[in-house]
């Protein structure tokens, strides 16, 4: 019988389980996928404690954790074109990631590229996918100034790199372990922790231009008031407290074009998901552990069906740093939609 791991209820981590759970059957505009990888983001963890996204019905336990994958296509739903089975597929599933089977919808799945190995492609549609969209809503100019709160981790890391490839001057908040990981990323890094915003004017005498929030929460009420044009605040991690700052909350455009776009730019090299952590799916736990409590640097993919001859030199079950931890300055967990979590995001968490 294939595994999923679940949460069979909401609250803690003593709600979730690995389960054996029967393979489910695509419906129409829907792939069967076998998965390889699967992202870990806090996001995960937020809608076991109780989140529910805007227009979700109730959720019927067991709800199976993740919301990225990559995989292979076992099967097809009625009416579906464009894909055949045996095609390597990523995107958003509709019916959970930690898991050996998924269902993948057609409109927001999108084919893998060879070079992209099948863990870095788990880490785009969330993470990457996120950052992408949140630095285009901000749309600041060539030389701006950008501060992101988060940086250490999944989202973090890939909003610096696509933030500096814009042209921007970047400044990203993080812990003080994840100094050397956020400035091989480009970025100029201050210390997070209580008082930041008086270290962030330090290093930008000429104020900061825009505001990308992956934390929430405390953390965000210190960064918005750096910003003083409002619509240049985005967060990705507390909708109601931006809302409050007169920010807005990231607009995901949830596309396949999208997905397409950020693994050419994997394949080309001018984007790397920072995959540091690659884990089995029986220590699923373990690695979402790890992201909930903001010990993350990178991104936390959890490998499942065997190992990822598509080409990760790290895509490693047990536990491996999925990279060279000297070329990446550092190789620890790591994930998101929620970055570094210096304090526990608020605003997001609702029973």
């Amino acid at each position: 019988m294939p595994k999923a791991f679940v949460f069979t209820r909401h609250g803690g981590p003593e709600a979730q389980a690995l389960v054996d759970r029967a393979k489910p059957v695509p419906g129409p505009g829907e792939l069967l996928v076998a998965v390889r990888a699967a992202g870990v983001n806090p996001v995960d963890w937020k809608l076991r404690e109780g989140l529910r996204r805007p227009g979700a019905g109730e959720p019927r336990f067991p709800v199976v954790l993740g919301s990225e994958v990559a995989g292979t296509v076992e099967a097809l739903g009625p009416d579906v074109s464009g894909f055949r089975v045996g095609d390597a597929v990523f995107g958003n599933p509709s019916d959970g990631g930690y898991a050996e089977y998924t269902l993948l919808p057609v409109a927001l799945a999108a084919r893998k590229p060879d070079a992209v190995s099948f863990t870095d492609a788990a880490a785009l549609p969330v993470a990457a996918a996120t950052a992408l969209d949140g630095v285009r809503q901000l749309a600041l100019p060539r030389g701006a100034t950008l501060l992101v709160t988060g940086a250490g981790g999944g989202v973090g890391a890939s909003a610096l790199q696509l933030a500096v490839a814009s042209g921007l001057r970047v400044v990203g908040l993080a812990s003080a372990g994840k100094k050397e990981f956020v400035e091989s990323l480009g970025a100029v890094h201050v210390a997070s922790g209580p008082g930041f915003a008086a270290r962030v004017g330090a290093v930008t005498p000429d104020g900061v231009d825009g505001v990308l929030d992956l934390v929430g929460g405390e953390v965000l009420q210190e960064a918005g008031p750096l910003v003083a044009d409002r619509t240049k605040l985005v967060s990705a991690g507390d909708r109601e407290g931006v809302t409050r700052l007169g920010g807005a909350f990231v607009v995901r455009a949830r596309a396949a074009d999208v997905l397409g776009e950020l693994a050419a730019r994997v394949a080309d090299g001018s984007l790397d998901p920072r995959v540091t952590r690659v884990v089995p799916l029986d220590r699923a736990a373990e690695a979402l552990r790890e992201v909930e409590e903001g010990h993350a640097r990178g991104k936390t993919v959890i490998e499942i069906g065997g190992g990822d001859p598509g080409g990760d030199p790290g895509g490693h079950p047990g536990g491996h740093v999925g990279r060279d931890p000297d070329r990446h300055s550092g190789g620890h967990p790591g994930g998101h939609s929620g970055g570094d979590r210096d304090g526990r995001p608020g605003g997001e968490v609702r029973r």
